[in-house]
């Protein structure tokens, strides 16, 4: 019988079906941080439970660290409480963790890959939505809550309904300046936040064969604002070369051996999907979104939507709700928008490769005067010394942004780094919803490349063009 990729990680783990359609499903590798594994943890002191497997783990916090001024400790009293929490955690059950001293501390779906404690084949999970990253190695990975964080540290199982089948297959090439980021969003600008709902979607088509792992990680990372459980990309050269030689990853024999069987981590020739969509892109350009969904997203050279538009009929009320809350009009042209802050970092957008789109865009320029503050925060300690040897961080110091130490950053309204009521911040992380990056804060989410562009210009351009 011919299966998917899905199909086949899914057989791989599964290990019992139930009569109400869940099945018994096992967890390879399991990612904790500071902000769902407390409560888990300590449902498994109240029950009496040990881990049931402890290298399985791996631990670093994220989501509350204070990306400057680190040596002063952590000011915000509930952040504290939660990372200190993850340290004893962590150090009483002797797992596998990435302290803030550490140079691999960082994003946790930025170190797994880097550190090779993700590999294909895997099943992935983590108290935390945008584990489906790691499917850009052929992993099945994906967001819990945190009752099944603690399920999976007692058992190492988890109780899931399998999945149907999608392929996203791409048509066309990626242009110059069009980059991963800009072409998820035009997916979900297409099929909408819940086109995916239900499904595992799979990417394929020569520009996914073409793009980085980096680039495809920033692809599967946006797979869940699309309503989908997990993005998958399959096998190839490049899936193995990033993986050998990481610091977790099979070594000599091992690797050779794991090699074979990575190689079958492919959609079979004839496989039947469930739903198969064809997006082309041959006359696509950068993308930013203007609304409060990620789906709300328009090319950078046009203009916001018109809403006596037959298309925007059956949305007229939300289009008018992130309007109002955006501070927009209808058929606004996008280059007229101005912005306060600019935000570089996050699981989606924070890796060497982006780092260095930024670079080559702000080189020899300075930041516009309207723009209160721009940031560009590193995925990882280990990133942050590569651009440093790499002599970005004097490029983007010279240039008028800050240079900040790893963490979610302004991803989310969780550390010190936010947006002020009513500012409005050009941000290459994953979500736009109302009060993201705090308090009546306006995000548009875009790539790197137009994050850079706006800071210089104060507003939003077409990076094409300059």
């Amino acid at each position: 019988m011919k299966k998917t990729l899905y199909d086949k990680l899914w057989d791989e783990h599964h290990i019992h079906s139930y009569d109400n359609g869940y099945s018994l499903i096992y967890i390879d590798k399991h990612l904790i941080h500071e902000v769902t594994s407390p409560q888990a943890f300590e449902g498994l002191r109240q029950a009496e439970r040990d881990i049931w497997s402890k290298k399985s783990i791996m631990a670093v916090p994220d989501h509350n660290v204070p990306t400057t001024l680190r040596e002063g400790g952590i000011k915000d009293p509930i952040s504290k409480i939660q990372v200190d929490a993850l340290n004893k955690n962590c150090k009483n059950n002797d797992l596998l963790k990435f302290d803030l001293e550490d140079i691999r501390q960082g994003i946790v779906h930025v170190v797994g890959p880097e550190q090779g404690i993700i590999l294909p084949g895997m099943t992935v999970v983590c108290g935390d939505s945008h584990t489906s990253t790691h499917g850009a190695l052929a992993a099945l990975a994906f967001g819990i809550g945190t009752s099944e964080v603690e399920h999976v540290l007692a058992t190492q199982c988890l109780l899931q309904k399998k999945s149907l089948n999608m392929n996203i297959n791409i048509i066309g090439e990626m242009s110059e300046h069009f980059y991963s980021k800009d072409l998820a969003l035009l997916i979900i600008s297409k099929i909408g936040t819940a086109g995916g709902t239900g499904c595992a979607i799979e990417y394929t088509g020569s520009a996914i064969r073409n793009l980085s792992m980096e680039a495809r990680m920033t692809l599967c990372n946006m797979t869940i604002e699309a309503g989908a459980t997990t993005g998958l990309v399959a096998v190839d050269e490049k899936t193995i070369s990033y993986v050998d030689k990481k610091p977790y990853s099979p070594k000599e024999e091992d690797f050779l051996e794991a090699k074979k069987y990575w190689k079958e981590l492919v959609s079979d020739e004839g496989a039947i999907y469930n739903k198969t969509i064809d997006v082309d892109i041959s006359k696509s350009g950068p993308m930013i979104t203007w609304g409060t969904s990620p789906e709300m997203a328009v090319n950078i050279d046009g203009k916001l939507p018109d809403l006596e538009d037959e298309m925007y009929v059956s949305k007229k009320q939300d289009l008018l709700n992130a309007f109002s809350y955006m501070g927009l009009k209808e058929k606004q042209n996008v280059n007229s928008i101005e912005l306060d802050k600019i935000f570089i970092g996050s699981c989606t957008n924070s890796r060497i490769e982006d780092l260095r789109v930024v670079a080559d865009i702000v080189k020899n320029k300075k930041i516009a005067n309207n723009i209160k503050s721009a940031i560009i925060v590193p995925g990882s300690g280990l990133v942050k010394e590569k651009a440093e040897k790499e002599g970005l961080d004097k490029v983007f110091l010279k240039s008028g942004f800050e240079w900040r130490s790893p963490g979610c950053s302004m991803c989310l309204g969780m550390n010190d780094d936010k947006l002020n009521e009513y500012e409005r911040c050009a941000s290459t992380s994953n979500r736009n919803f109302e009060g993201r990056q705090g308090r009546l804060g306006r995000t548009h989410l875009v790539s790197p490349a137009t994050a850079a562009a706006a800071a210089i210009h104060g507003h939003f351009v077409d990076v094409r063009d300059i």
